[in-house]
């Protein structure tokens, strides 16, 4: 079931600034771009800008976690409230909404929440399998409320946007290692993997590159391209233009590890991004079928 009736007049103005909070954030990925039908905009609108204020919860500068966890689950609160049909606020009488007219369910907003959590009180990881448990919470909901907003429900489908969603937050560690520690955010680095190559944690820390550093991060990268690999066959499971869209998501992705692997693993110091000129070549590859 997707949403397919016009907003009331009441809440327009609510999905208007859930608009706007999409659009005062720049992402790595497009959220709900013109490539989708309005109604799939606006529902992602409203489930973004829930994700995006407790994301900026979780990341306070110069609050204590406990504050944190407190604000964490206010946004609990609500949730629940939005989906008992008495919303308090503008993001969540549009998600109340959405609700209401796709049959999307609290659960999934939920599970990001237990993300965020973790981004407050778990600082380390120890295996790559704890990271994409990790994942299981933080980026496999989106992929699959997105799905859902598209009315598919196949199991295998929903596989394969696991895996690329797990890819999607891998990339995204791998690119903000030189910010993720200094904002608060665990160091994603999984310590057996940091072990096998022989990088100390003060060496990173400290900002100082050095070639075991860039061997480890070359080898997860390739981790992250076999999870990119394993989620593919979605763009071709899914209609036009809603193909277009993942497919853009997942060569922007691609390129992303590219740029990585391009500066040796080092993004200690910088922080690879896309151009228009990246996003444009994205486009005309994803139109076209996507690389070889």
């Amino acid at each position: 079931m997707v949403l397919i009736k016009p907003v009331p007049a009441a809440l327009m103005s609510d999905f208007r600034y859930c608009q706007e909070v999409v659009r005062s954030h720049r992402e790595n990925f497009p959220v709900g771009s013109i490539l989708l039908p309005a109604h799939m905009r606006r529902s992602l609108h409203a489930v973004y800008a829930f994700a995006r204020q407790a994301d900026d919860f979780a990341d306070l500068p110069g609050r204590a976690d406990e504050e944190r966890l407190r604000l964490l689950d206010d946004w609990s609160r609500r949730l629940a409230l939005a989906a008992s049909g008495r919303p308090d606020h503008p993001i969540f009488r549009a998600l109340a909404h959405t609700f209401q007219e796709t049959g999307l369910t609290a659960q999934p907003l939920n599970e990001l929440l237990v993300a965020f959590r973790m981004d407050v009180t778990n600082k380390r990881y120890d295996t790559i399998a704890q990271l994409e448990e990790y994942c299981r919470y933080s980026a496999h909901p989106v992929g699959r409320m997105v799905l859902h907003f598209a009315g598919v429900n196949d199991p295998e489908v929903l596989a394969w946007s696991d895996d690329i969603c797990t890819a999607l937050q891998l990339t995204n560690h791998w690119q903000d290692l030189g910010q993720d520690p200094w904002k608060g955010r665990p160091l994603y680095l999984p310590r057996e993997e940091m072990d096998r190559f022989g990088v100390d944690e003060k060496m990173v820390l400290g900002r100082r590159f050095s070639a075991p550093l860039g061997e480890l991060m070359l080898s997860l990268v390739e981790e992250t391209r076999r999870h990119f690999e394993a989620g593919r066959p979605l763009l071709r499971a899914v209609r036009w233009p809603f193909n277009l869209e993942l497919a853009l998501v997942w060569e922007a992705g691609m390129v992303l590890l590219d740029r990585i692997e391009g500066m040796a693993g080092n993004t200690l110091r910088r922080r690879p991004t896309l151009d228009t000129r990246d996003w444009l070549g994205c486009l005309l590859r994803a139109a076209g079928g996507g690389r070889s």
